[in-house]
């Protein structure tokens, strides 16, 4: 089966011990769990952590509109922004200062690049996000689907394990963030 919101939701149901789907529309309480759950739990797990296959760097389109107070330019945020990691000019990715408000970024910068986190086609996921996502998803179906909350409590332990593996995994996937300023080193000279 190609990886897919039903496939990733199939594999959470079958951890779960319930039955799997064949479509997120198909009329049965497991389906209707899945529709109501995927969507927002994938969100909120891309969210959590720079993933790696789901950061972008993009520059910003200014919007003609300036803000109220604060800030001199108004900026219009990607359509699959989920949450900023950092605001750049003049060619970096880092380093303004800015606020975020509703689907806008502020800044008095003339020129902004961001850095992001969006949200990647399910084909897209990489095996250790497909194993976090489907024990989060096991987790959350549980309540709803079996009304067990002592099996709920140990799939949500489960969860948290295959998360931190995860981002464990991703992190190893860069170069380690070195120190650009630190007072300490450069009182020693």
């Amino acid at each position: 089966m190609p990886l897919s919101a039903v496939a990733i939701c199939s594999r959470a149901l079958l951890k779960l011990g319930a039955r799997p789907i064949t479509s997120l529309d198909e009329g049965t309480a497991e389906a209707e769990v899945a529709q109501a759950l995927y969507a927002p739990a994938r969100d909120a797990l891309l969210s959590v952590h720079p993933w790696s296959f789901a950061t972008a760097q993009v520059s910003l389109a200014r919007l003609s509109a300036a803000p109220v107070a604060d800030f001199t330019y108004a900026y219009q945020l990607p359509a699959d922004h989920l949450r900023t990691l950092s605001a750049g000019g003049a060619g970096r990715g880092a380093g303004l200062v800015y606020r975020q408000a509703e689907d806008r970024l502020w800044t008095d910068a003339g020129a902004v690049f961001l850095t992001y986190i969006f949200r990647p086609d399910e084909s897209a996921f990489p095996p250790f996000f497909v194993e976090a996502l489907s024990a989060r998803l096991a987790a959350e179906f549980c309540l709803p689907l079996t009304e067990s909350t002592s099996r709920g409590e140990l799939l949500h332990t489960l969860a948290e394990a295959a998360l931190r593996q995860a981002r464990l995994l991703d992190s190893q996937q860069d170069t380690p963030p070195a120190l650009s300023h630190f007072p300490l080193v450069e009182a020693r000279g």
